[in-house]
C-alpha cells in the first residue's frame, strides 16, 4: 500500500509562484512513476505533469510548459511541482498520484483512471 500526501497549496496572485510537495508513506518510491493532476470546478481531471521512476523523463501538458517544473527526491520519497507565472486558469485542486512501472509517462498523464494510488489533493487558488 502507498499513501500520498500533498502540501503547498494556497492563495496566490497572478504571476506568483507556489511549490507543491507530494510525500510518500513508503520507504521507497522505486518503480513508481508520479504524476500531478488537477481538477477545476465543473471540469474533468487532467494530467499536468508526470515523471518517471528511473530515467528522469518528464511530461508536461502544453498549458504549463515553461512555467511548471516537476522533480523528485528519491532519498526523501517526495515529488515536487514548482509552479511559476501562475494564471487564474491554474486554479484547481491538485492531486499527486502514483503508477507502478508504467510504460510511458506521457500515456500515464493522459489516463488518470489508470493510476494506482492517489493523494487527497491540495487547493491552489490564483486570484487578485
Amino acid at each position: 500500500q502507498l499513501q500520498l500526501v500533498e502540501s503547498g497549496g494556497g492563495l496566490v496572485q497572478p504571476g506568483g509562484s507556489l511549490r507543491l510537495s507530494c510525500a510518500a508513506s513508503r520507504s521507497t518510491l522505486d518503480y513508481f512513476a508520479i504524476g500531478w493532476f488537477r481538477q477545476a470546478p465543473g471540469k474533468e481531471r487532467e494530467g499536468v505533469s508526470c515523471i518517471s521512476y528511473n530515467d528522469g523523463s518528464t511530461y508536461y501538458v502544453d498549458s504549463v510548459k515553461g512555467r511548471f517544473t516537476i522533480s523528485r527526491d528519491n532519498a526523501k520519497n517526495t515529488v515536487y511541482l514548482q509552479m511559476n507565472s501562475l494564471k487564474p486558469e491554474d486554479t484547481a485542486v491538485y492531486y499527486c498520484a502514483a503508477d507502478y512501472d508504467p510504460s510511458s509517462v506521457k500515456a500515464m498523464c493522459h489516463i488518470p483512471e489508470g493510476m494506482d494510488y492517489w493523494g487527497k489533493g491540495t487547493l491552489v487558488t490564483v486570484s487578485s
